[in-house]
């Protein structure tokens, strides 16, 4: 047996050093190291029980010969969206999120809902009972023949049950919790992480068995343990959500095999998450009476639209210094148009607290949404309300221009679909755009100026 020695790593990026560094070359964050007792004497026993070796050999790229195999459809549509299309044989997938936010709950209704697929659902944090009294919870009526359950963390152990169950997906929950016999570190630490994260890519990459890791998170919303481990896998997923709200969203932040623009929404329910197939009709609130500083956004996420509602709140300032707070978006960004309708609309905003809310708990990156928040704030400022039937869609430069956005031919559509009667938009979007079949009246505007105008005309 060899002697177990210390090494310090890196908690940030997983940089290995043989001494305490104040700073770590590799990523240059301070006080970053931690030291952990590891063992690499003697190899644990089984560790080559869980994959078939494979003997390689370099081929010309010509030579590569290319097979479709179908992927596995996990039982959500929004999942396999966000996937790319659905589960890839061989792929290994990251899911991080908040304590509580429902990533156990999403993993077991796949492994449930999935059809003549034998899944093993391995848990490191909840009894065989807990998952038991979940899984009624959310199937009261099914009674599914090929989902098995092991609640187990030493990784050695988990490879001996995988090899005598042949399982076709395998789900860990979570990575944190599991433990290799190779090194002597408690388990979550960051050399176990990394370590036990390489065992299941080697076995995902040589059995062609999917696996998917449900990931703890860090206080300011990163994925714990070290970078190397979202490079290690082949999507990281990150599920997102209020605790005030039912709503989740699940994002892609990367993906070897499809876009990582795309998103999928789910409602928390008693009897688990349902798909939200139509986000508009939960993002834009029913009402029988106009309210100022509301206005509706034509955004897109992926290949998603969406109209979602902005809400902004004008008021005077009680302290010396006004107030700039936005949830679900960048406060940065808003006080750059808030600059903007000062220097070219003339509104004295310097002396003015300006609250602004994304309603439905979600966070928008899409600059189209600058017209409609533009919009928003003009109508508070005013106190006059809007038009429940107008929309808006463009970004705004900083010099009060209104810019093109993309894909305008989809999001005019879904306004048009969802019965809306006026969208303001760039005048350059329309360049080569015919109308034909459009109830929607479409208002092109070029500068921050007219827009209004065009919304609070002066008798």
């Amino acid at each position: 047996m060899a002697k177990s020695k210390s090494v310090f790593f890196c908690k940030n990026c997983g940089y290995q050093s043989s001494q305490w560094l104040g700073k770590c070359p590799s990523c240059n964050e301070w006080n970053s190291f931690e030291e952990e007792i590891i063992d690499r004497g003697e190899p644990a026993k089984g560790k080559s029980n869980f994959a078939q070796i494979i003997q390689s050999s370099p081929k010309k790229i010509e030579d590569i010969s290319l097979v479709e195999i179908p992927r596995i459809h996990s039982g959500f549509s929004e999942l396999d969206n966000v996937l790319g299309g659905g589960i890839v044989a061989g792929s290994i997938t990251l899911l991080g999120g908040e304590p509580g936010i429902g990533k156990s709950t999403l993993l077991l209704q796949v492994a449930i809902q999935i059809q003549h697929k034998r899944i093993l659902y391995i848990s490191g944090e909840e009894s065989e009972t807990q998952l038991k009294m979940r899984a009624d919870r959310l199937f009261p009526d099914m009674k599914p023949e090929e989902c098995y359950v092991l609640t187990e963390t030493n990784t050695q152990e988990i490879f001996n049950h995988i090899k005598n169950i042949q399982p076709q997906i395998v789900i860990i929950d979570s990575i944190q919790t599991l433990q290799s016999n190779l090194l002597d570190s408690a388990a979550g630490s960051i050399s176990q992480i990394k370590e036990c994260a390489a065992e299941f890519q080697h076995y995902a990459k040589t059995s062609a068995v999917p696996v998917f890791l449900i990931g703890h998170i860090t206080k300011d919303g990163s994925l714990a343990g070290p970078k190397i481990l979202e490079h290690i896998v082949d999507t990281v997923l990150q599920f997102e959500g209020d605790q005030h709200y039912g709503y989740r969203i699940v994002r892609c932040i990367k993906n070897r095999f499809g876009s990582t623009s795309e998103l999928g929404i789910f409602e928390m329910r008693n009897n688990g998450l349902r798909e939200v197939l139509n986000p508009s009709e939960i993002l834009i609130a029913d009402r029988d009476e106009d309210f100022s500083g509301s206005a509706i956004a034509a955004v897109l996420e992926g290949t998603r639209n969406m109209m979602i509602e902005i809400q902004a709140l004008v008021s005077s300032a009680v302290y010396g210094t006004p107030q700039r707070s936005a949830t679900g978006y960048d406060t940065r960004r808003l006080n750059m148009l808030l600059a903007v309708l000062e220097k070219r609309c003339h509104f004295k905003l310097g002396a003015k607290d300006v609250f602004l809310n994304i309603a439905g708990g979600i966070s928008v990156d899409d600059p189209a949404i600058n017209l409609a928040i533009v919009a928003a704030i003009l109508s508070s400022a005013t106190d006059i309300p809007l038009d429940i039937k107008t929309c808006f869609a463009g970004e705004m430069g900083l010099n009060g221009e209104i810019r093109p956005v993309s894909r305008i031919e989809q999001r005019i559509a879904e306004a048009d679909k969802l019965g809306f009667k006026r969208m303001f938009l760039s005048k350059y979007n329309l360049k080569g755009f015919t109308k034909e079949n459009l109830k929607i009246q479409l208002i092109p505007i070029t500068k921050v100026e007219e827009i209004y105008h065009q919304l609070f005309p002066v008798d």
